[in-house]
């Protein structure tokens, strides 16, 4: 029989905690996955935003987020942008020195 102070053979203190060590496993496997695949995807929309403003790039290497809808991107060619959304809400590329 089990008494009031096991769990399945186990004490109830560690029962009580295994719930939550889980959980942080498993988060802590399934966002760094994600971070990566977000950044990537982020590479590639500005990659796509700057070329359709007709500006020189390549491909975007890296992205640096400077704030909401405001990006620094450094592209394959040497090339940095300032990729922003303005106060009327398009979106302006510029070429940094």
């Amino acid at each position: 029989m089990i008494d009031r102070f096991t769990l399945r053979g186990q004490p109830r203190r560690l029962a009580d905690l295994m719930p939550a060590f889980l959980a942080a496993v498993l988060v802590a496997l399934l966002t760094s996955p994600t971070f990566a695949a977000e950044d990537e995807a982020l590479k590639k929309d500005m990659t796509s935003v700057i070329a359709l403003q007709g500006k020189a790039c390549g491909q975007v290497q890296a992205v640096k987020v400077n704030a909401e809808n405001d990006y620094t991107c450094q592209c394959q060619d040497g090339n940095r942008y300032r990729v922003y959304v303005n106060i009327a809400g398009r979106v302006v590329v510029e070429k940094l020195s």
